[in-house]
């Protein structure tokens, strides 16, 4: 902390302006990733998502064949109970008991048009998920396939990039610890809240880097008086002279060279 207290006023705009360079250097790293991380984890969460499925109706399939033959062994129960009251109607003393098995008789034959019309049914709903399954499957080996191409793709471009991040990751934090807690705030807040990251810029051609705004010749004095930390008065962004930033820019490129 008590090297941050010691900075004067261009030794903050110097650590500053070199912490941006860094940062923007790391920015173009994960640029040349782009949208790949992400595409690789929706990939993930799709394939996730169809293996549980296939799970599901796979399961399906088994329950619906379960039931099926639950049917049929119902079926050749009520053909047996059939069978049984027939030959008890060859014994029978009086109508009403020839008629009460009748009844029976016909119980049991309705029971086994209804378990019938229920196996149609379940063989239908059984041939239509079979058809899902076999849409999910290729799906799945679709996206599978996919997701190997992309994890690949992802796992070349990290090898490449991955030791020159971590050593920008490493001087970044490096010069972050030179800079006191209040101007690193507002060097965070500034960069989340403007698109291209850049929170510290250098004036040229009279404007802030980017701009084309204007800025007054006094406060363009002031700027390269490095007296104080001022900020653009429509971007909100640090403001730093352009010597200044060309010097800095030049140690910064030392530095990316030994990377």
């Amino acid at each position: 902390m008590a090297n941050k207290k010691e900075l004067n006023v261009e030794e903050k705009l110097r650590a500053i302006y070199s912490l941006q360079l860094i940062d923007s250097k790391i920015d173009e790293i994960r640029n040349v990733r782009g949208e790949l991380p992400l595409e690789v984890e929706d990939l993930e969460d799709e394939v996730t998502g169809l293996s549980k499925r296939l799970d599901k109706l796979n399961e399906d399939l088994e329950n619906i064949d379960n039931l099926i033959k639950e049917k049929k062994n119902n079926i050749e129960d009520h053909k047996a109970s059939i069978k049984k009251y027939t030959d008890q109607q060859k014994n029978v003393r009086n109508n009403r008991e020839f008629n009460s098995l009748s009844k029976e008789i016909e119980f049991q034959e309705l029971e086994i048009q209804l378990a019938e019309k229920h196996i149609k049914e379940m063989k239908a709903s059984l041939e239509g998920k079979k058809a899902i399954v076999t849409e999910t499957k290729e799906r799945l080996a679709s996206k599978e396939n996919h997701l190997k191409h992309k994890k690949a793709e992802l796992s070349d471009i990290m090898s490449e990039t991955e030791k020159e991040e971590n050593f920008l990751l490493s001087k970044s934090e490096e010069f972050r610890g030179k800079i006191e807690a209040r101007l690193l705030e507002a060097y965070d807040r500034i960069r989340t809240n403007v698109r291209n990251g850049l929170a510290v810029v250098s004036i040229e051609r009279g404007a802030s880097a980017g701009s084309f705004f204007t800025i007054p010749p006094q406060t363009q004095m002031e700027i390269a008086g490095r007296k104080k930390i001022i900020t653009d008065e429509h971007s909100g962004r640090i403001l730093v002279d352009s010597a200044l930033a060309d010097e800095e820019r030049q140690k910064m490129e030392q530095l990316f060279s030994k990377m």
